[in-house]
């Protein structure tokens, strides 16, 4: 198949980089390799660090990074795990990261991963196949009070309590195995006008099962908290997120970093002796210009946020 895969704010991603030929680079989030392949083009002596907790990722990107795989190195793990993966490698830090926190379109598109409320598919939603808890799980045994909360937390779902007590009503009978079994339930329970709206009325629900699934949130922050520590002085971070509860957590989690004096305001001098251990390199989340837009309509809700080591 011709490879024609464009990713999410690709140039933007470049740029923030700052590449250098002879750096060592961390993509954590694989997926088709469309981020990785330009920024292993932008090597010479340099290093990239591929990651991803879906192996399918690893085993396509042998072929899409053919011509750069000398200075690549494939890794299967969670992104969080940034001190092991590097520690495995021997490296002690790297001159940039570069995180796509979205799902892959190779795990949306293929209908038997269980990801998409389009095509009927066993509910899995699992980014690593090897891990044991799958969206058949929750949505079976997690408690009615677990789901609402999901579903409210993580999807920020207004029928979050009707359409739990409905799953709970469902799986009582029999254990809701499916998809398009699953979406039917949560369409059945929500008003009429909200089964109207643009947006496909189990799209909330499934990001919720999804996130809690992969355990996304948690991850996020392992992340941050784990890579600026391992990024050399002027080491850039690049962090796009899709939703509000990524965004938030990495907004808040580099906005920390940046920081500086925490003393009082009324202290004369600083006794904290607190330092800044990044600068933020835009103050607003880079957003899709109107032809990436045309081109992609996933890219609508991106945001990449950027920073620093100083």
């Amino acid at each position: 198949m011709e490879y024609t895969h464009r990713p999410v704010l690709l140039e933007e991603c470049i740029q923030a980089l700052n590449i250098r030929p002879d750096g060592i680079y961390m993509d954590g989030t694989l997926g088709r390799a469309g981020h990785s392949r330009e920024i292993a083009a932008r090597l010479t002596t340099g290093r990239l660090i591929c990651v991803d907790r879906d192996q399918a990722a690893l085993d396509a990107a042998q072929e899409r990074l053919a011509p750069w795989m000398d200075r690549v190195s494939l890794v299967h793990s969670n992104f969080c795990e940034i001190d092991a993966i590097l520690d495995g490698l021997s490296v002690p830090a790297v001159d940039g990261m570069l995180f796509d926190l979205g799902v892959s379109s190779p795990q949306l598109d293929d209908a038997s991963r269980g990801f998409s409320y389009m095509a009927d598919a066993p509910l899995d939603m699992r980014m690593d196949q090897t891990s044991p808890l799958a969206a058949r799980t929750v949505v079976n045994e997690w408690s009615r009070d677990e789901l609402r909360r999901i579903f409210a937390q993580f999807g920020e779902e207004r029928y979050a309590g009707p359409i739990a007590a409905a799953i709970d009503r469902r799986r009582q009978e029999k254990p809701i195995e499916t998809t398009l079994e699953l979406v039917d339930i949560i369409r059945d329970a929500m008003p009429a006008k909200a089964r109207k709206e643009k947006q496909h009325p189990a799209k909330r629900c499934f990001q919720a099962i999804r996130i809690a699934v992969n355990d996304e949130l948690t991850s996020v922050d392992r992340m941050l908290q784990a890579a600026v520590p391992r990024l050399n002085p002027g080491g850039r971070l690049a962090v796009i997120s899709f939703h509000s509860l990524e965004d938030r957590i990495v907004k808040n989690a580099l906005a920390e970093f940046a920081r500086g004096c925490i003393c009082p305001p009324d202290f004369p001098v600083c006794v904290c002796g607190r330092k800044p251990q990044v600068k933020l390199v835009n103050r607003k989340p880079i957003v899709s210009g109107e032809q990436e837009l045309e081109e992609n309509p996933r890219a609508r809700s991106a945001k990449l946020r950027v920073a620093e080591k100083v």
